[in-house]
């Protein structure tokens, strides 16, 4: 029995990254030796074993064979006699197929460290093509690495291609599309993500309604970058740096939708996009089964955000209005979101990426003049049912109007 490390920490290693789970490929072995060392089995497409004291994952080493269409299509061969480089041609990156020996000795026949020197992501063999899940894979390590200058290998990206016209990638299943998209939002460049998709035909037929807003145009005047493709990946990019949080990531991915099906005589003009896009953002949600919370914040950016631009023109009962729309009151957290949103949304723009805008400002003083307006107060003096409601609103309205004025 031999051990090596694998996978994302010895690339991480090489790259001078902060490495984090550890994963190991076991050589020479069978399942009934490492159960005997009291490994425990788990998974149930091929034996993976859990450490006995750190619980880290052991994988026999393996060989798969294509069987049928689609990501799951897979036959998995674990045998004693499996050698080290038979289980590293099935890995999907040069940079990803690198091993570590306990001596510290690097095994590396497919030239991951070169590729790593170069920042070059290149798939490892042909078998590449037969499982689309590396297609989205090579996108979000994209966008992981794309502030270190890492691009994806011609003959690579040629092969994602061919992947997408053959049907491959029609295959893959909502929760695997979400898994990896979600992660891709987490990285430090996700617009890259829905680039590379774009780049090789995934993103029309994975997400058409995005894919569709490229070559939309607006108006020059508010949108110097014109495209709303180009917007919505700059709007990504400013939500990025504004927050580490994936559902504000999403909603600013997804708050433009509308204008994607907005009638050609109207262009460059948008008029109720934002109501035309609620519709487009719930199907997306249904489609990859999204979280409610990311679905939830989704359609709020989606609807409410030119309120928010127009924060400073808005009357104050339509402020109120705004406000009990968004659940601010009962959820302040998420108001905060849906503020972070749409500022991403207002320095998405050419020269408007470093910006000051008010309408952040705006909100939250309206927003805690407003809350501290207390339905408890209203009871004690002996209001009840709809008059609290009534009365609740008029005062919070003196409360906005008042704010606004100081």
């Amino acid at each position: 029995m031999k051990i090596y490390l694998v996978g994302g920490y010895v690339r991480d290693q090489l790259l001078g990254l902060k490495t984090k789970d550890r994963d190991w490929v076991v050589v020479g072995s069978t399942p009934e030796e490492m159960l005997q060392q009291d490994y425990r089995q788990v998974g149930k497409d091929f034996p993976v074993f859990l450490h006995p004291q750190t619980n880290e994952e052991y994988a026999l080493a393996r060989t798969e064979r294509k069987t049928s269409p689609g990501y799951s299509g897979f036959s998995f061969h674990t045998a004693a006699d499996v050698t080290l480089e038979e289980d590293l041609i099935r890995r999907d990156l040069t940079i990803n197929a690198i091993a570590q020996s306990d001596d510290g000795t690097l095994i590396d026949p497919f030239n991951g460290q070169a590729d790593i020197k170069a920042k070059i992501l290149r798939h490892v063999s042909a078998a590449f093509v037969e499982d689309p899940v590396r297609i989205l894979r090579v996108a979000r390590f994209a966008a992981r690495f794309a502030n270190l200058g890492f691009t994806i290998a011609e003959e690579t990206q040629k092969l994602m291609a061919e992947m997408v016209s053959n049907g491959e990638v029609d295959s893959l299943v909502s929760e695997r599309v979400w898994q990896e998209t979600q992660r891709a939002l987490t990285e430090k460049t996700p617009a890259r993500y829905f680039e590379v998709l774009r780049d090789c035909g995934a993103l029309s037929r994975l997400f058409p309604e995005i894919a569709q807003l490229w070559g939309i145009p607006q108006p020059e005047k508010h949108h110097p970058e014109i495209d709303t493709g180009i917007h919505t990946m700059m709007v990504l990019t400013q939500a990025a740096k504004l927050s580490n949080d994936a559902k504000v990531r999403f909603a600013a991915l997804v708050h433009d939708l509308g204008k994607g099906i907005t009638p050609k005589e109207q262009w460059p003009k948008h008029i109720e996009h934002e109501t035309r896009g609620v519709p487009l953002v719930e199907a997306l949600c249904d489609r990859y089964r999204i979280p409610n919370d990311y679905r939830e914040l989704a359609i709020l950016v989606t609807k409410y955000h030119l309120h928010y631009h127009r924060a400073a023109e808005l009357r104050d009962d339509t402020f109120l209005k705004t406000l009990e729309s968004l659940d601010a009151f009962r959820r302040p957290e998420r108001f905060e979101l849906f503020l972070l949103a749409c500022e991403a949304d207002s320095r998405g723009r050419t020269g408007y990426e470093e910006q000051h805008f008010e309408q952040p400002e705006i909100f939250r003083k309206v927003f805690n003049a407003a809350n501290a307006i207390n339905a408890k107060e209203l009871v004690a003096l002996g209001l009840k049912g709809t008059e609290i409601k009534n009365e609740l609103a008029k005062q919070r309205v003196v409360a906005i109007k008042k704010s606004r004025e100081d």
